[in-house]
């Protein structure tokens, strides 16, 4: 009885956990740039004190996320904006978080020159190059290379004569597993402190101007696992309170 009451409270905190994320991945369908975290699981670990060994269940403090960000592409929004830009293949966009300042990893590319000449996010995260955040000169018409490079032109100018002004800060992500934080930007795996930086892959971190990635949820598929979830959660509270009427039963009939 108590191995059963424990194991269904561990599925109930799972499921509950899992249509959060499910939520959440609905809630950002129209979200530029989002990207769904595959294959959360979480660990059970034994509950402390006196009571029996099988008591077991998934604390939050406890909870492991071991999914790591699905990087595959999402559907692709041609907008003509020579500073939206979209990351090929697994490439992800350095940038810094407006909430805790660290370093963080983007496929977001809606973006904005600042009063300043700060290059910031759709989210307000500044735009990284490798030697800190990317200026650029005000008044200039700013374009991108595939290969991240940032150029400058005068519009009083001919549109050959540019020049180079700084590099965005990109990584290739192929061969290196990001998870997601809590500000929605990813680090690598395992990182031991905020904002940790990680060597880029085999390939050719490379961008595309003139349109934006959007989401790679998909709501279909989202939807369905809402439902399996939803049935799931009801089936263990009804084990729960079968236990407990059972439970109830057993002390009548010792007294």
């Amino acid at each position: 009885m108590d191995r059963l009451a424990y194991t269904a409270l561990s599925a109930t905190i799972s499921s509950a956990r899992q249509r959060l994320e499910m939520t959440n991945n609905l809630a950002n369908l129209n979200t530029i740039g989002f990207k769904v975290t595959g294959n959360l699981q979480d660990t059970s670990t034994e509950v402390p004190g006196l009571g029996f060994p099988t008591r077991f269940q998934p604390a939050h403090a406890a909870s492991e996320k071991t999914g790591a960000v699905d990087l595959s592409p999402g559907p692709y929004l041609q907008t003509g904006n020579d500073l939206d830009i979209s990351m090929n293949d697994a490439s992800v966009l350095g940038v810094r978080s407006a909430i805790d300042q660290t370093l963080g990893f983007t496929r977001r590319g809606d973006l904005h020159i600042t009063p300043s000449g700060l290059i910031e996010t759709g989210k307000g995260n500044l735009v990284m190059g490798e030697s800190g955040p990317v200026t650029v000169p005000l008044g200039q018409i700013i374009t991108f290379g595939s290969d991240g490079s940032i150029y400058a032109r005068n519009p009083l100018t001919p549109e050959g004569l540019q020049t180079k002004v700084g590099e965005l800060m990109l990584r290739d992500a192929s061969e290196t597993r990001l998870q997601k934080r809590e500000d929605g930007l990813f680090e690598p795996a395992g990182a031991q402190v905020a904002g940790e930086d990680f060597v880029s892959g085999p390939k050719q971190a490379s961008i595309k101007t003139g349109g934006l990635e959007g989401s790679n949820v998909n709501s279909v598929a989202a939807l369905v696992t809402m439902m399996d979830l939803s049935r799931s959660f009801e089936m263990q509270i009804k084990v729960i309170a079968e236990i407990n009427e059972l439970d109830e039963a057993s002390s009548a009939l010792i007294a």
